[in-house]
């Protein structure tokens, strides 16, 4: 899928003036909408002019809606709009549900966090049986990444459940030893999904319905066959240069790492049971969170937390300001990372200072840079060029998505101009020498790619493409 799903509640953000960290803000008693609510739809009005925001919005206070408006189009094709039942994907958003799930497993005595994989499930390699402990997995410490190979990823639909998306993880490597230290994984929270499934003989999807869904009354989240989800917004992504596509194409399942279906209306019930109260879990096992002596921390400092999920087409954030019980809401049924700026946007509004201006995403901007201006002008401007681009994101994933979508349009010369820049702005990151060399390779110039992916081995030897290729063009041993 895309460059990550969004690491969500993990890797939270404490936003707080403009976005900045850790700064404390003026008690905000009773929020008054309708003093700032042509700011806020001056602010979405902004992004609807760069045709890269259509959603919901969502501002609420102690749970009590304050402003709720749909904007845009939630099927493009068929001129449907957007409306305050429309159903989103929520991305990575229902990883919380997983984590939730499973500390409330181990409250009650059915898993525990240091119980390892191999306790309940069966198949895994030793060094991931024996060495990974269901606390590692919730806290993104184990060792696994992500697991949606090119082989897996082109797999048909009916041919996709959980059960196949395991046996992927199983046959993934290690990044490193479990709990020595953090990567986000989607392949993690799958894990979690099927230990719950292996302790209670019950299906994820069931346990979710049970403990979550029902007791909170959350009629409009769906957690099977999203393409079937009625009232559902399609996903809208444009590419590097400006083509609107659709995630339809992408045959995902729901997964315990993401894709559920929900409202802004539903999702606010979940955070607010996530964050206060015991309708959802009693403090004991919110306490059992490694997040929750942040959230206590923030209860006092008007700091907000964050809870996202996003990739192509999909982009959902929730700002939840703990001392206020104040949430900023924004669905997209567009590009990520949308919905977070312009989340951050109205929250600055809230605070009483300016928004951010709206930009076109990195990765179009840096093309037409390219294209109209050059090289050295991309070089000079590429932080002004590379504002709306997820800060979790490696920059060096901008040039590098430029090139392999002008690659796939058999554009070589253009994508080597593209993956030549990256070597050039980023020389110690080993893939942009291994995209180079695969680019060159792709033109007939043997030699040069040889040397591109001999350098990208240089700086990273554990690089399989490149392993490969020099393996293949000069039979040497890698």
């Amino acid at each position: 899928m895309k460059k990550h799903l969004i690491f969500a509640i993990l890797a939270i953000s404490v936003l707080a003036c403009n976005g900045q960290p850790n700064q404390d803000q003026n008690e905000v008693k009773a929020l008054d909408i309708s003093k700032i609510e042509i700011k806020i739809d001056n602010l979405v009005a902004q992004y609807q002019a760069l045709d890269i925001y259509s959603g919901v919005v969502l501002i609420a206070q102690k749970g009590k809606p304050l402003y709720h408006k749909a904007f845009g189009l939630a099927n493009r094709e068929k001129k449907l709009p957007n409306t305050l039942n429309t159903r989103f994907d929520i991305g990575s958003m229902n990883k919380s549900f997983t984590k939730v799930l499973i500390l409330k497993l181990v409250n009650e005595g059915i898993l525990k966090l240091d119980a390892t994989i191999g306790n309940y499930l069966d198949g895994f390699p030793p060094e991931a049986a024996t060495k990974i402990t269901v606390e590692h997995l919730l806290n993104h410490e184990s060792g696994y990444g992500g697991y949606h190979t090119p082989e897996y990823w082109n797999l048909p639909s009916d041919q996709k459940n959980l059960n196949v998306a395991l046996d992927y993880i199983k046959t993934r490597p290690l990044l490193f030893e479990p709990g020595t230290e953090k990567e986000y994984s989607n392949a993690g929270y799958v894990i979690l999904g099927m230990i719950a499934q292996a302790a209670t003989g019950k299906s994820y999807f069931d346990l979710v319905e049970e403990k979550i869904t029902r007791p909170l009354g959350m009629k409009d989240t769906y957690l099977r066959e999203k393409y079937s989800v009625p009232n559902r917004a399609i996903g809208y992504y444009k590419s590097v240069t400006g083509k609107l596509l659709n995630n339809d194409s992408f045959n995902e399942i729901v997964t315990p790492a993401g894709g559920f279906y929900s409202t802004t209306s539903d999702m606010l019930k979940f955070y607010k049971a996530f964050h206060y109260g015991d309708k959802l879990w009693s403090e004991e096992t919110r306490s059992l969170d490694e997040m929750y002596p942040f959230y206590r921390k923030h209860m006092s400092t008007g700091g907000a937390m964050t809870h996202a999920g996003g990739f192509e087409g999909a982009n959902t954030v929730l700002y939840e300001v703990l001392r206020d019980e104040i949430s900023v809401m924004v669905f997209a049924n567009m590009d990520e990372v949308v919905a977070e700026n312009l989340g951050i946007g109205i929250l600055s509004i809230i605070r009483g200072n300016e928004p951010e201006v709206p930009a076109l995403p990195a990765e179009q901007l840096v093309y037409q840079a390219l294209g109209n201006k050059g090289a050295d002008y991309v070089i000079n401007n590429w932080k002004q060029l590379t504002t709306n681009f997820h800060p979790d994101d490696p920059e060096d994933m901008i040039l590098n998505q430029i090139g392999y979508e002008l690659l796939s349009e058999n554009n070589t010369d253009e994508a080597i101009k593209a993956f030549k820049l990256n070597t050039q702005m980023f020389p110690e990151v080993g893939n942009c020498w291994d995209s180079y060399g695969e680019a060159l390779l792709k033109r007939g110039d043997k030699k040069a790619a040889i040397a591109a992916y001999k350098k990208a081995l240089a700086i990273n030897p554990d690089i399989p493409s490149a392993q490969r290729a020099v393996r293949e063009l000069t039979n040497e041993g890698y």
